[in-house]
């Protein structure tokens, strides 16, 4: 009940009905030069580099703007993002939301401690649910700018979860991320991580 009571707060102040409008046509031209990491349609074949393809605009946007503000680090994404325009980060999000997201497999022996970590979290540990703020297919929340994690590369993931908990990224609105990340040993990470790789 808390984990959904934060995630509706956080859809309310994350939520900016001003947001620049993309355009996916425009998007597609301009995301050339992302291609050679996330392949041309955002479905990337390498596992250290994210699936875009189909995920919200506006969580697309919000992460774009962050690396140009250096607000989340990457030393690829930073020299992407310095010439990129508003406009250019509303376009090429709404072209990659535009995209059908490819989906993996989970790994077989990992997938019933993933899926209970992901739909239960650990009420002994003050462990949140995933599935509170990301949906039960992992298809997370546009208006909140939660991702859709469903398909990701299991990889990935768990170097994104290993980053919050260390603190090294720290750009989840509420330290939401961090203070769930604190929570998961690696064997959790990993088992969640290879649940959403097989999650559609």
């Amino acid at each position: 009940m808390k984990s959904l009571l934060i995630a509706s707060i956080a859809a309310l102040v994350l939520f900016n009905p001003t947001q620049a409008a993309g355009d996916a046509e425009a998007g597609k031209a301009k995301a050339a030069v992302c291609a050679g990491c996330h392949g041309p349609d955002g479905n990337s074949l390498a596992p250290t580099f994210p699936k875009i393809a189909g995920q919200h605009a506006a969580y697309i946007e919000k992460q774009l703007a962050e690396y140009k503000s250096g607000e989340r680090k990457n030393a690829i994404m930073a020299g992407i993002v310095t010439a990129l325009s508003e406009q250019d980060m509303a376009d090429l999000g709404a072209y990659f939301a535009s995209q059908k997201a490819g989906v993996g497999e989970a790994a077989a022996d990992k997938v019933e401690l993933g899926q209970s970590i992901y739909r239960a979290g650990n009420a002994d540990r003050g462990l949140a649910a995933c599935i509170a703020c990301h949906g039960p297919r992992g298809s997370g929340n546009p208006l909140a700018k939660f991702p859709a994690l469903s398909g990701q590369h299991a990889s990935y993931t768990v170097a994104q979860l290993q980053s919050f908990r260390s603190g090294e990224r720290a750009n989840d609105n509420l330290s939401m991320m961090r203070s769930i990340a604190m929570k998961l040993s690696d064997e959790e990470i990993e088992a969640v991580a290879q649940y959403l790789q097989g999650l559609h």
